[in-house]
């Protein structure tokens, strides 16, 4: 038998995250699934938590896709290959570590070929929060030889992401980049740039999580808080110049600071919406300076593979927080409250 953890979501889409949302998780036990052709079964190690798995547990009006009943959340996990159906080309690798591809739809290629439809935990397509799961062939990259489960669980999502972000731009000497929070892309985004060579430039609301961000590898901290404008900061940091890239999680809230630290012609890459909601003019300043907004949604396995690549030659480990089993529940207290850096990841 195996335990997995399941969703009863309320029936009517809500508008915010109650305060009694872990009522809706319930832990259960299962007969262990058996791959049919072309699918192999794996002995989950590790889940990672991301942002939008709130969304899901409550059927938030805010996720396009309404939540079936017992559903089993997360789309980011690690672990090893228990056995295989037939004509698996996993066959040969029995008890090899690997990472599960959150979204089954966008293997190469642009995001042309991303459905959202096809993303795990989300929907009707049950997700990884389990002890076996059965997935397809092509849903599998090898996880870093110098990871961890839980760290290997922490990349798909965030370290993807990240990956997509900066594969837009040639990052490396010359190049900044700037981030916004602690949270799992921006931590990874600081560290793949600075891997890169690239000058790091990181805002955050305190002085802790900025003494992380210079750990990770940011050259440069901007305090959000004692200095709201820190779009201008960024331009005297770099002589007037602007970065050639900023990561905005904020949204509306924090979109016209990140246009506004961009050079003539560079990047903000939008990847969340974490502010509150405001209006926000920025169409001068894209048209006038050809700055570019960038909408960056998922990834490919592509990405997924090359990011395994990039975190095994620089020997790169994300910063994660990480629950047990029988503390789910904990987890995702934490994941609301935003009590963490990095990633929050449950060991299964």
């Amino acid at each position: 038998m195996s335990q997995i953890y399941q969703v009863q979501p309320p029936e009517e889409a809500q508008n915010e995250i109650p305060a009694t949302f872990l009522d809706n998780l319930k832990l259960n036990t299962v007969p262990i699934p058996v791959p049919g052709s072309g699918s192999v079964l794996v002995r989950i190690r590790a889940v990672a938590l991301n942002h939008r798995d709130l969304y899901i547990m409550t059927n938030s009006s805010i996720y396009p896709l309404r939540t079936k009943k017992g559903l089993v959340p997360c789309m980011d996990g690690a672990g090893e290959i228990v056995s295989t159906g037939p004509d698996s080309k996993w066959k040969d690798r029995i008890g090899e570590a690997v990472i599960v591809q959150p979204q089954t739809s966008w293997i190469d290629g642009d995001v042309s070929n991303f459905d959202m439809a096809s993303c795990l935990g989300a929907g009707d397509v049950d997700g990884l929060l389990a002890q076996h799961v059965v997935v397809a062939d092509d849903w599998l990259a090898k996880a870093p030889k110098n990871c961890s489960f839980e760290e290997a669980a922490s990349l798909p999502c965030a370290g993807a992401t990240a990956f997509n972000i900066l594969s837009g731009i040639d990052v490396g000497s010359g190049t900044t980049v700037v981030t916004q929070g602690t949270g799992g892309v921006s931590c990874f985004v600081i560290q793949f740039a600075a891997a890169m060579g690239a000058r790091v430039i990181s805002t955050s609301s305190s002085s802790e999580k900025l003494l992380i961000a210079s750990e990770l590898g940011a050259s440069e901290l901007i305090n959000y808080v004692t200095m709201p404008k820190w779009g201008d900061e960024v331009l005297r940091l770099t002589n007037g110049h602007g970065a050639d890239l900023v990561t905005d999680v904020g949204g509306s809230a924090t979109v016209e600071e990140s246009i506004q630290a961009l050079r003539q012609g560079g990047t903000t890459c939008l990847v969340g919406f974490l502010g509150p909601a405001k209006m926000t003019d920025i169409i001068a300043s894209l048209l006038y300076k050809g700055k570019t907004l960038k909408g960056i949604i998922a990834f490919s396995r592509t990405m997924v593979e090359k990011t395994v690549e990039l975190v095994e030659h620089h020997n790169l480990h994300p910063r994660i927080k990480v629950f047990e089993w029988e503390d789910a529940h904990k987890a995702f207290e934490a994941l609301k409250a935003g009590d963490f850096v990095g990633k929050i990841v449950i060991k299964v």
